[in-house]
């Protein structure tokens, strides 16, 4: 029986899942030993990333992933730099373009001909599209989150403190020289109590030394709030927002927003019943199928997949 924590808040009926333990793996990328969880199916037709956010990382996302790799897909869940079980030489120096170029390479380097669909959590949403404005290997994006955080009504909900607190614009801009390399843990800065519905697993992400307590330069913090994002007007690749239908923390109207002025083909589904880190059902049985779905299309237009 596997020993993830994160299993014991699934459905019942789908802990059996969380059995199938992922196949760890390593990558080396510019200095950093990248962490990746896997489940290989070479058989597969199509390839999925799982993407964690901000106080996430493969080991917490993994009990979901393995429902799909349950149902055939080739799944691998990145653990990005701060986060998980990858080392990184010099954490304080961790910006979040870092996250965007390990990303574009990562996919690059185990481009194999099949389409990659990734799969963003949280701020990992808006993190995925960017990584597919970029890279020429991605075939759609499928997103919990589109989170633009250059939007102040985005600021206001992700930061314990609203729009001035240490994420909000006008101290995003002081964190230069000593005080880029402060480390804080996430769970100082975001509103981890509003993570999940069932306030057992938001404390565990909360207090989750991979994930919720591991500390952050703020120099990271605030490269994320400054960073601009592709406009939406330019994407080319398809997006499907799986939105959780009773997400406390961020409504699905901040993903919508961005979503609307998205120019490549897009679509919504709203998980029943689910919060911000979807675990209940309806909605978790809405996530998996939709992910599915966009497999089994890829998988049946194989034109519609990277170059």
């Amino acid at each position: 029986m596997t020993s993830n924590p994160y299993a014991a808040f699934l459905p019942p009926e789908r802990r059996s899942a969380a059995e199938l333990d992922p196949e760890e793996s390593w990558w080396s990328w510019r200095g950093h030993r990248v962490h990746i969880a896997r489940k290989s199916r070479p058989a597969s037709p199509v390839r999925l990333l799982v993407i964690h956010g901000a106080g996430g990382h493969s080991g917490a996302l993994w009990p979901m992933a393995a429902l799909l790799a349950e149902r055939g897909l080739d799944i691998a869940a990145v653990d990005l730099p701060l986060y998980g079980r990858t080392a990184s030489p010099d954490p304080p120096s961790v910006r979040y373009e870092h996250w965007v170029r390990l990303l574009v390479d990562l996919a690059e380097a185990e481009h194999d001909g099949r389409p990659l669909v990734l799969l963003g959590a949280s701020i990992g949403g808006l993190l995925a599209y960017e990584v597919a404005a970029r890279s020429s290997r991605v075939s759609h994006v499928v997103a919990t989150c589109l989170l633009d955080p250059r939007d102040w009504r985005a600021r206001a909900r992700m930061t314990r403190f609203g729009p001035l607190g240490i994420l909000g614009g006008p101290l995003s801009g002081m964190a230069r020289g000593w005080l880029s390399t402060a480390m804080v843990p996430m769970s100082r800065v975001a509103k981890l109590s509003k993570m999940s519905r069932d306030a057992a697993l938001s404390r565990l992400c909360a207090t989750d030394p991979l994930g919720g307590a591991a500390k952050v330069p703020v120099g990271f913090l605030a490269s994320y709030m400054r960073y601009r994002h592709a406009p939406p007007e330019a994407m080319t690749v398809p997006v499907t927002l799986v939105h959780p239908g009773m997400d406390a923390w961020t409504p699905a109207e901040l993903s919508e927003r961005v979503l609307r002025r998205i120019a490549a083909p897009t679509e919504v589904t709203l998980l029943r019943e689910c919060g911000h880190f979807p675990i209940e059902e309806p909605g978790l049985t809405d996530l998996v199928e939709t992910v599915l779905e966009v497999a089994g299309r890829l998988a049946s237009n194989p034109d519609d997949g990277p170059g």
